[in-house]
């Protein structure tokens, strides 16, 4: 059997030869007696025995790790303090005694994450993950092992233990050690320690944030919408952080996070990307882009749906409000450019307006000619009479008023797809499309002629 594919049950039933080990002092007689009266036994004894003496037993356990190296051995204890944590989370606060001090309850972990098997990675990682969360704070920043960070006692550091975890997780989202479950072991680990902000900014360093991206996509089988929940997670977390809310818009997070939401029936996925969105709308151009993305309609969409989480609702409602006030703030181009992202075109003032198109007309420019392209799209696909003739309409205002406008126009193959308007059985269409034509062949030293006559 391959080590990767290990069960902690299936560790567990070995029979480890303490004695032998005592022998040769690699553990105590006090540790060869707590081991007697600790392993092999019910659940029930097992948990007295952590109640009664739970910080003598962490000792033993990371003594072996840092003086034994037999791989069975190794995975045997291991296993008993995943199965410890596992029973109870709270036993991690074990690992923190004041008895320990001495102890650098860390480092076997963090050198195991880095030599050992599959199996050892993975619990050396959930281990770490469990006792780094529930080590105790102080006011003045955090302790480590109750041992003040300016104590000479040399310790395996807080911040390298955090740096060496960030790092290795980040690894495992580059080039997994498993091919199955190194991904979701890292995005679980984040998912606990990105609700500290010295985590946030150790993975902001180390490049973490567009490793996040690519796993942020609809989901359908039980296992991947975990993943996708644990993933969406660790983006809500780090959307407190503002070094990493840089990197969530450059690395498009957002487009990934609609399609999600869009998608997604499972609740607890849809309730933490919308407290995403939330935290995000006033941050930079944030607001904007969700309202380039349709998430405004998409709100709407799931406040019709029956929720059971009230968080979720209330969410919603703040999301929807802040949306509408986004839309208000926006320039008048950033309205122009949620019309025609939305395909919701209409004679609203600005079609016609000059001011407008000469004042904004680079602005088309953005994104090579985003806005252009949509709305030859619109020309080639919509079926609706109106948006037509105002896309056909607005291309005729891009040739007048650009300087290269006429050029640009047909590289990208415009005028084929608007010809095939002039017959069309609308009146209005079949005008603004002659409109473009003539301006596509006539030139500029016509356009104030045809402006008039339009």
């Amino acid at each position: 059997m391959e080590r990767a594919e290990l069960t902690t049950e299936q560790v567990l039933k070995r029979d480890i030869p303490w004695e032998t080990y005592m022998t040769t002092k690699l553990i105590s007689g006090t540790g060869l007696q707590l081991l007697r009266r600790y392993d092999n036994r019910a659940e029930s004894v097992r948990a007295q025995l952590l109640d009664d003496d739970g910080p003598a037993y962490v000792q033993v356990f990371v003594s072996i790790l840092r003086d034994i190296f037999k791989e069975e051995t190794v995975e045997y204890v291991l296993a008993l303090i995943d199965e410890m944590l596992t029973a109870n989370p709270k036993r991690a606060r074990l690992f923190h005694d004041k008895s320990l001090a001495k102890e650098d309850t860390y480092e076997p972990f963090l050198r195991l994450l880095l030599k050992g098997n599959w199996f050892i990675k993975e619990k050396s990682c959930k281990i770490l993950a469990l006792t780094l969360s529930a080590r105790p704070k102080t006011q003045n920043g955090v302790v480590a092992n109750g041992v003040a960070s300016n104590s000479k006692t040399k310790l395996t550091t807080i911040d390298a233990v955090l740096r060496g975890l960030v790092e290795w997780l980040c690894t495992q989202l580059k080039k997994p050690s498993h091919p199955s479950r190194g991904i979701p072991t890292a995005i679980n680990c984040l998912a606990a320690l990105l609700k500290e902000p010295v985590v946030r900014s150790s993975f902001v360093q180390a490049d973490g944030v567009k490793l996040l991206i690519p796993l942020i996509c609809p989901a359908s089988t039980q296992q991947s919408i975990q993943l996708l929940y644990e993933t969406c997670l660790c983006v809500w977390l780090l959307s407190y952080y503002e070094p990493a809310i840089e990197y969530l818009a450059t690395f498009r997070a957002l487009p990934r996070l609609v399609d999600v939401v869009r998608s997604s029936t499972k609740e607890k996925v849809v309730r933490v990307v919308v407290l995403t969105f939330r935290n995000l709308l006033s941050k930079g151009t944030c607001g904007a882009q969700m309202v380039d993305l349709g998430l405004p309609q998409i709100i709407q969409s799931l406040k019709a749906q029956a929720w059971s989480d009230e968080d979720l609702l209330e969410a919603l409602n703040q999301l929807e409000d802040g949306l509408k006030d986004n839309i208000k703030k926006l320039s008048s181009f950033d309205k122009y450019k949620q019309e025609v992202l939305l395909g919701h075109l209409d004679w609203s003032p600005m079609h016609k307006d000059p001011l407008f198109w000469r004042d904004n007309i680079t602005c088309f420019e953005e994104n090579d000619f985003q806005i252009l392209r949509v709305l030859i799209t619109i020309v080639d696909s919509s079926n609706d009479p109106r948006p037509l003739a105002v896309a056909c309409f607005d291309i005729s205002q891009f040739i007048q008023h650009h300087p290269a406008g006429r050029v640009i126009v047909n590289d990208l193959k415009a005028k084929e797809r608007v010809m095939k308007l002039m017959n069309h059985e609308s009146a209005e269409v079949t005008r603004n499309a002659l409109l473009c034509i003539q301006r596509l062949f006539l030139g500029a030293k016509y356009a104030s002629f045809l402006q008039e006559w339009s």
